[in-house]
């Protein structure tokens, strides 16, 4: 199974183990609510942790594949897209994530994007908090 299929069967389990062997070490995540990317395997993982907590009923709804520049190089790299649909505190979110490989076929690049404005508000306030809660984010 190609690590796309593989990301996305570990999502759908919740199986966090799972993706750190997709993951490359200088992996960066590139989210809908905070400028700078989360940086490294580590960083990812425990973010990770939470968006499997604070997600219910998430879904991949297709895929969509090709190549696309990274943001740290600008070249061009295999690309997938998996959209999705999940609840946060009961609002509807509808979002994609775009994974980036490297040479070895690992995630090297994913950046997430969601809509509406609302949902996007509601899905940061209940990651930070979640941070907040494993200790990988300082209280506001």
């Amino acid at each position: 199974m190609e690590t796309a299929e593989r990301f996305r069967a570990a999502v759908e389990k919740r199986d966090l183990a799972a993706l750190d062997d997709l993951f490359a070490e200088d992996i960066r995540l590139y989210s809908p609510v905070k400028f700078k990317p989360f940086e490294g395997k580590a960083a990812v993982l425990g973010l990770f942790g939470v968006l499997l907590r604070t997600f219910d009923d998430l879904r991949y709804l297709g895929r969509l594949e090709g190549a696309a520049e990274t943001c740290t190089d600008g070249e061009e790299a295999p690309s997938v897209i998996l959209p999705f649909r999940a609840l946060v505190e009961g609002k509807q979110i509808h979002g994609i994530d775009l994974l980036q490989f490297d040479d070895a076929g690992r995630v090297k690049e994913f950046t997430v994007m969601v809509r509406p404005r609302s949902a996007v508000d509601t899905l940061g306030r209940a990651v930070l908090a979640g941070l907040v809660a494993d200790g990988l984010a300082p209280e506001a």
